[in-house]
């Protein structure tokens, strides 16, 4: 049911108990209502996250000085969303709502140790788009540990699920991890076919940002 059928019934749950004697609706539009908060409370901190890596400085590369400031609203978006989706048995939403505090650890905290509990679990748990998320993000982590060939088996099962979604773009942006990885292994021309690969890809989608970040591993490779 959408948010908006949920407040609706919420409405009509107390227009119930309080004009006709029936409170019987009562708990089940509160779960439904609990529902509504734990996608806005998600929502809330996936546009925090957006925010933060959209900034400047927050690529890799970027001029000292610039680093973006975490705003400090997202962890307690996400960790509300967790609690929520907890208590009502969702275990989708739970998993979605692991990932992307393993991702805030991992990604704006620079913290793999603590990310990575999150991430693991997001990925047992997960559906398909959640598991794709925490595999590319645990062959981050796996890459940045010299874990080279464990990081490129995660990234290419992250990758497989991201095609059968017709995730494409997404695709794309492991591809460049993945030629880091190849690039790490002394497999140079390996790395650029990768990229020149990537690169058709998103631009293909119109992944525009995923072109950029592509471009920049071209001049490092």
């Amino acid at each position: 049911m959408s948010s908006d059928g949920r407040i609706e019934r919420a409405r009509q749950a107390y227009e119930r108990a309080v004009f006709g004697g029936d409170p019987g609706g009562l708990d089940d539009a509160w779960r439904g209502l609990d529902a509504v908060e734990a996608d806005v409370a998600l929502a809330r901190g996936l546009i925090a996250h957006a925010r933060f890596q959209s900034a400047p400085g927050s690529s890799p590369g970027s001029s000292p000085g610039s680093s973006p400031v975490e705003d400090p609203a997202e962890l307690p978006s996400f960790e509300r969303a967790l609690e929520l989706y907890r208590a009502l048995g969702d275990t989708r939403g739970e998993a979605e709502a692991l990932f992307w505090i393993g991702c805030l650890h991992q990604f704006i905290r620079r913290d793999n140790e603590t990310a990575l509990p999150y991430l693991e679990k997001a990925a047992q748990a997960g559906d398909q788009a959640t598991r794709s998320e925490a595999l590319r993000h645990l062959g981050i982590a796996a890459h940045a540990a010299g874990r080279l060939d464990e990081a490129r088996d995660l990234l290419e099962e992250s990758s497989r699920l991201r095609r059968e979604a017709g995730a494409m773009p997404g695709v794309a942006s492991n591809m460049i991890g993945l030629a880091y990885i190849a690039a790490a292994q002394d497999r140079r021309p390996d790395a650029l076919a990768i990229l020149d690969e990537a690169h058709a890809l998103a631009s293909a989608h119109g992944a525009h940002a995923i072109v950029h970040h592509i471009e920049q591993a071209r001049t490092r490779i």
